[in-house]
């Protein structure tokens, strides 16, 4: 067996969407959204396509595979939790994102409660539990558009962000 340094399924440079290597190198911290819990089925998504708009009150915009389990739970359920990761956090990142195994479901790594909003994952640095607004998720290119007003925000110590850039993890230069 060989390792290669690149990706074995990634398509060649000329063949990849520019659109998306455009936002790929615009990188930043990876965020998992949760939802769910009784009655509902609990889900979860990895999202580094996302905004946060202040204002009164705040709104959390992210972009979501329309095909997701976590989007349809959304839509149901109406609340979800924005987590902020950190870099002891990749494994979690890339069960959510369906990139690597979960033995028994991704919410199997980790402690997590339950809150208002949905599972919440023990031990992060931030999260913001938040609301869909009223209508639709609108499809925005091969995505869905969460919006969501900002109820409930903690924060706590900023240790080892996870960042994603270009495909990949990073920590940030003067971590």
């Amino acid at each position: 067996m060989t390792i290669h340094p690149e990706h074995p399924f990634q398509a060649a440079p000329s063949d990849r969407d520019p659109v998306r290597r455009l936002r790929g190198r615009l990188g930043g911290t990876v965020t998992l959204w949760t939802t769910g819990g009784p009655p509902l089925p609990r889900a979860g998504l990895t999202v580094s396509s996302r905004m946060i708009a202040t204002g009164d009150p705040g709104h959390a915009l992210a972009l979501l595979d329309p095909d997701s389990a976590f989007a349809e739970t959304l839509a149901k359920s109406r609340t979800a939790v924005m987590h902020l990761l950190s870099w002891e956090h990749r494994a979690l990142a890339d069960a959510f994102a369906g990139v690597s195994p979960a033995p028994g479901g991704a919410f199997r790594i980790g402690d997590w409660v339950d809150s208002e909003w949905g599972p919440l994952l023990s031990g992060v640095s931030g999260w913001a539990g938040v609301r869909l607004v009223d209508g639709e998720m609108p499809v925005v290119g091969w995505s869905v558009l969460a919006n969501a007003e900002i109820e409930h925000v903690e924060i706590g110590g900023e240790t080892d962000p996870l960042m994603h850039r270009r495909g990949r993890y990073q920590r940030p230069a003067d971590s």
